[in-house]
């Protein structure tokens, strides 16, 4: 194990004084009642009894630094978890926190690591070469470590061998699944927007890359849980969300589709995958309201996750999934108020 700095050391010593048992499992409890269908509420949102916040002065890690040195990105982890402890609402959770391009890196995506100043998160450029794609389809699965596929696991060995000494957090701090996104979007995130073309000039060759995706998927996460075994009953994503199934998909580039080409490009392997993992929830950006539908008849399809309400008709949401019995999850809110007179409200299935 790697030497950890004595920040790092600590903050992990208050967090494990600070969690109080009672409290986390009586959260527990109110996200499983939720998911389960025995809150009788319109709008959930689960309350920790004892709140505390953090005597320590540790200042923010700044991305770069976290993506560059695992002792930094545990450092960064664990403060969320230290603020999460000051919060009535918020998950204890952490996770190898590498952007949205841990996938597309694996194929040989360059990683694009953001401005200091901007502390956000990196990403990968597209290859935006369709004949390279052709390429990386007949090559096949790539080594799961390239990329940031070895930042990715050896932190979260480092998650799992440091969390085993200290009880409490090793029981009540979830180290969740990193950003694996889904097939769609790490296909566009891979491809470029030359794959919005191909899907009506080489649909085949989009089939073809979208199962090369899944599988990776599949592997991918297969090598997680074997560090972090899961159970389908309950599992937390984000500070804000507890969700049945496994895994929770991202589908941000489906709104650049027609609801036939969400149908034909994106639907299955979503369902392939949900099918495989045990269920779960997806995540999406922008506007949903044309495929939402088609994504709600997946089985194994617990939840959904969204933003930007305002650019979608929430009737069509709400039809397709709280009268349905699909959670929706974090909703905004703001938002959240506003259709909850409708006839039967939100069924229950909604949380904040």
């Amino acid at each position: 194990m790697i030497q950890l700095s004595q920040q790092t050391l600590d903050l992990l010593d208050e967090i494990e004084r600070r969690i109080d048992p009672e409290s986390e499992e009586a959260m527990e409890t109110q996200w499983h009642d939720f998911l389960y269908d025995r809150f009788e509420g319109d709008i959930f949102q689960p309350y920790r009894k004892k709140i505390s916040s953090s005597a320590l002065n540790i200042p923010h890690v700044n991305i770069n630094d976290a993506i560059a040195d695992y002792d930094r990105m545990l450092l960064a982890q664990l403060q969320l978890v230290s603020g999460a402890l000051n919060s009535r609402n918020q998950n204890l959770c952490v996770r190898a926190n590498y952007g949205t391009g841990i996938l597309s890196s694996l194929f040989g995506a360059e990683i694009f690591v953001m401005p200091r100043e901007m502390d956000t998160l990196p990403t990968t450029r597209a290859i935006g070469d369709t004949e390279r794609i052709r390429e990386l389809v007949e090559r096949g699965m790539p080594d799961l470590m390239g990329g940031f596929g070895r930042q990715v696991f050896e932190f979260s060995e480092l998650c799992a061998e440091v969390f085993r000494k200290y009880p409490n957090i090793h029981r009540y701090v979830t180290v969740y699944h990193p950003d694996t996104q889904g097939p769609l979007d790490i296909c566009e995130l891979l491809w470029g927007c030359e794959m919005f073309y191909a899907m009506y000039e080489e649909p085949e060759l989009v089939h073809g890359m979208m199962q090369l995706l899944t599988d990776t998927y599949t592997a991918f996460m297969k090598k997680w849980f074997e560090i972090f075994p899961v159970t389908s009953e309950m599992n937390v994503h984000w500070a804000s969300i507890r969700h049945r199934g496994t895994i929770l998909l991202r589908d941000d580039s489906a709104m650049n589709l027609s609801p036939e080409l969400y149908e034909e490009f994106a639907a299955p392997y979503d369902g392939a995958l949900l099918e495989r993992f045990d269920g779960g929830a997806v995540h999406f950006c922008g506007r949903g309201d044309h495929y939402i539908e088609t994504l709600c008849k997946t089985p194994k399809l617990y939840g959904i996750n969204m933003s930007q309400p305002e650019l979608n008709n929430m009737e069509k949401i709400w039809a397709n999934t709280v009268d349905k019995g699909i959670k929706v999850l974090a909703f905004p809110h703001g938002w959240a108020k506003k259709d909850v007179s409708r006839p039967n409200g939100y069924r229950h299935q909604l949380s904040i």
